[in-house]
C-alpha cells in the first residue's frame, strides 16, 4: 500500500497522506504522522465553520471522542477557516476536548481526494459540477432544528439565524472559493491506513449534508479496536 492521489476520496486500504496543519484549540501544529505507530484516529475534514451544517457535524464528532477514546482512537477536526477566525468561534462555543485544525487552504481535503464542486446553472457532472436547479431541489431535515424538509439555501440560512452566526470576512472569503467543498470523515489505522470512510461524494450527491450515525462511527471504531 502506498500514498496516491486519485480521482475520488481515499477508500479503505489506501494509506493516508501526511498533511501538517495549524493548530485551533492549542499551540503549534498537527500532522497526521505524529499519530502513525501510536494510535488510530477519526479525521473530519469539513467545509468551513461558515457552513451551518458542518457547525452541527463537528459537534457531533467532538460528542463522541471519549467514546472513540475507549476504544483508543484519537479525533481531530479540520476546517476551512483561517485560524484566527476558527480560534474566535471556538473560544466562545467551546467543545471539551475538540483537537481541530485550520485549513483554508484545503490542501488535506484535496490530499484525500475530496472534490470541490463548481455551481452552475443548469449543468450537472457529479461530483465535479452541480447545477443550481439540483441544488434548489435537495431536501434537508433536521427533525427539532427545522420546522421540515426544507431546500439546502433555506435551510442554511434558517439554521445560521438560529445560531446567531455572523459571518465575518474571513467566512466570506471560503464561502467564495469553497462553498462546494465535499466534506468527508476517514478513520485510519495506526499505520495510517484507511480502513472506513463516509463522504458526501456516493450516491450523485443524495449523500450531500447528510452524516454517518454515531453507532456507525462507533461500529467502525470498535473493529478498530479488535
Amino acid at each position: 500500500m502506498s500514498e496516491r492521489h486519485v480521482d475520488g476520496p481515499l477508500q479503505p486500504g489506501d494509506r493516508a497522506p501526511n498533511v501538517v496543519l495549524d493548530a485551533i484549540t492549542r499551540d503549534g501544529k498537527i500532522a497526521l504522522q505524529d499519530f502513525r505507530g501510536h494510535s488510530p484516529i477519526l479525521i473530519g475534514l469539513y467545509r468551513g465553520l461558515h457552513c451551518p451544517f458542518c457547525r452541527r457535524h463537528i459537534a457531533a464528532q467532538a460528542q463522541l471522542d471519549a467514546a472513540l477514546r475507549d476504544k483508543g482512537v484519537e479525533s481531530l477536526t479540520v476546517v476551512n477557516t483561517p485560524i484566527e477566525r476558527a480560534r474566535l468561534y471556538f473560544r466562545y462555543h467551546p467543545l471539551p476536548n475538540l483537537l481541530a485544525a485550520s485549513d483554508p487552504e484545503r490542501v488535506s481535503h484535496r490530499a484525500f481526494g475530496l472534490p470541490n464542486l463548481e455551481f452552475t446553472e443548469k449543468e450537472t457532472d457529479w461530483p465535479r459540477k452541480v447545477g443550481m436547479d439540483v441544488v434548489m431541489s435537495m431536501q434537508v431535515d433536521i427533525p427539532g432544528e427545522l420546522p421540515g424538509p426544507m431546500n439546502r439555501l433555506a435551510a442554511a440560512e434558517q439554521l445560521n439565524n438560529k445560531d446567531g452566526y455572523e459571518m465575518m470576512e474571513a467566512d466570506q472569503r471560503m464561502a467564495a472559493t469553497g462553498q462546494g467543498q465535499l466534506f468527508g470523515q476517514f478513520l485510519l489505522d495506526r499505520e495510517g491506513v484507511v480502513r472506513w470512510t463516509f463522504t458526501e461524494v456516493p450516491e450523485g450527491g443524495q449523500r450531500m449534508f447528510g452524516a454517518p450515525s454515531p453507532q456507525e462511527v462507533m461500529s467502525a471504531a470498535s473493529q478498530m479496536a479488535s
